[in-house]
């Protein structure tokens, strides 16, 4: 018979909280190949810029020092917040116990807003948990993989040829205003950098003929789970159809490789983006669907 060790509550906010979020995600994917949502990469991203849920305390649950269920809370800008209950396979923790409080916890911090919670498609306890607090199925989206180890060889930047007159580069390589600062805020380089995984010299951007960038594609890499989340990807209309978007993430994921990840991830929801992402050779592999409460 097996035997757990009690398991502790603490309520954590800020960096605690994204610290937390972090070793527990990359429990969950070195436990589950394809399983789960995010990447631990994902809090990671979300945490660019600042948001209403930063300080707002959530429960993690411990075994020892390590995480094994949490609940995620993220403030979106259209006063929806986003919870997500985790727990781990195998995790001593009641999934119920769980839901109750991500639920609580959100509906608290919310007050009048929706509140998300986005369940895969394939997990069979996250979906009776939504059906047994009565959460609605809203909007989904999908999820794939790639396999890296056939990575084509990936040319030295920054004067990669992209399209006729465009060439591609890195953050690690140029100076200046971020180019998510548009989108982001002014302090967006200062909320990637102060983050455990991202890499500038994966932090790609396709500029055009004058200088100006006119797309970006951004990898994080995980050398915990061997997975390189892609998060962001877009190019500017006045660029499109000029197979930018694919250039970069294929150099991208060359690079990826080279650094030794294992695996790819990225996640859609418009017929355009999946055929660039499977173009490309990802795998559709789940779908999640979004509850609402």
């Amino acid at each position: 018979m097996t035997s757990h060790r009690p398991l502790r509550a603490k309520a954590l906010s800020g960096s605690e909280r994204l610290d937390a979020a972090t070793r527990l995600l990359q429990a969950a994917r070195v436990a589950e190949p394809v399983g789960g949502v995010w990447e631990a990469a994902d809090p990671q991203w979300w945490s660019r810029r600042p948001r209403p849920s930063d300080d707002v305390p959530t429960t993690f649950w411990f075994s020892g020092a390590e995480p094994v269920a949490g609940v995620l809370l993220t403030a979106e800008q259209d006063d929806a917040w986003q919870c997500d209950p985790v727990v781990t396979r195998g995790s001593p923790a009641d999934p119920a116990d769980v839901w109750d409080r991500a639920l609580a916890e959100a509906r608290a911090a919310a007050g009048e807003g929706a509140v998300e919670v986005p369940v895969a498609d394939d997990d069979v306890v996250g979906r009776a948990q939504a059906a047994r607090l009565g959460l609605v199925a809203g909007h989904g989206d999908d999820t794939g993989w790639l396999e890296l180890a056939g990575a084509l060889p990936v040319a030295e930047l920054p004067v990669a040829a992209v399209a006729e007159g465009y060439r591609l580069s890195s953050r690690e390589h140029l100076s200046g205003r971020h180019h998510l600062a548009l989108r982001n805020g002014p302090d967006v380089a200062d909320g990637l950098t102060a983050t455990l995984l991202y890499d500038p010299a994966l932090d790609l951007v396709a500029l055009a003929p004058d200088g100006s960038v006119a797309g970006y594609a951004l990898l994080w890499p995980d050398p915990v789970t061997g997975v390189a989340l892609v998060e962001p990807v877009r190019v500017e209309e006045a660029h499109q159809r000029r197979g930018l978007a694919r250039a970069v993430l294929a150099h991208g994921l060359a690079l990826a490789a080279v650094r030794g990840l294992a695996r790819a991830k990225v996640s859609w929801s418009s017929q355009a983006a999946g055929g660039l992402y499977t173009g490309l050779g990802f795998v559709p592999t789940s779908t999640t669907t979004w509850f609402r409460g």
